[in-house]
């Protein structure tokens, strides 16, 4: 049957664990990615460009704004950050999965920018993934052992903002074992794929 591919946006506060619960996923269905974003800042060690994300000069990310290619956008820290278009909409409208991994002012924004597009505004369902508790998440950002004691209350300030939004998405997962989330979220994916908003046809007639 014929049908849109999925574009779930997960979001979550820093230190939840989305790209370890995400590469559960990536083993069960190989075509799965994230969304690369792209940013104005420059590539850290190791950082390929497409791969981490699309690396642009600010001059080129401005005229990419002007030209209305991005789903969504923000300035950070004075660097621009963003999701282009032609990363999700070519792969949706092929029939193909795709994760946004993007804050929660990112989803309001890809959400207004979806609303001029029906394929995109079909194709998209959101995700947060929540800690079993605020003592879980900061035990984790400890563990990582790279993080100031100021940038840990910096993270965990900025996750009590982020959890406060979590009604405004269509789904809530919460990771206390990696392997179990991303179960949950598999079966929101597989449950998104038999939504008839995203059907091109009739399947009895496919």
């Amino acid at each position: 049957m014929k049908r849109l591919g999925t574009a779930i946006i997960l979001s979550g506060p820093s230190g939840v664990g989305k790209s370890t619960v995400c590469s559960f996923l990536f083993k069960k269905y190989t075509d799965l990615k994230f969304s690369v974003s792209c940013t104005t800042r420059a590539p850290r060690p190791g950082e390929v460009d497409g791969i981490a994300y699309h690396f642009l000069t600010v001059d080129d990310f401005k005229r990419r704004i002007d030209a209305g290619d991005f789903l969504e956008w923000a300035e950070v820290h004075g660097n621009y950050y963003g999701t282009l278009k032609q990363e999700v909409l070519p792969r949706i409208l092929n029939g193909q999965d795709i994760i946004l991994d993007i804050d929660v002012q990112g989803m309001r924004l890809v959400r207004q920018s979806a609303q001029s597009d029906p394929r995109l505004a079909a194709s998209f369902i959101t995700v947060f993934l929540a800690p079993p508790s605020l003592a879980a998440l900061e035990q984790r950002l400890r563990g990582r052992g790279t993080e100031t004691e100021e940038s840990i209350r910096k993270r965990l300030g900025n996750a009590a903002k982020e959890l406060a939004a979590w009604r405004e998405y269509d789904s809530i997962v919460v990771n206390d074992v990696a392997e179990q989330a991303a179960d949950r979220l598999d079966a929101i994916l597989t449950a998104a794929h038999a939504r008839t908003a995203t059907c091109l046809e009739e399947p009895w007639l496919a």
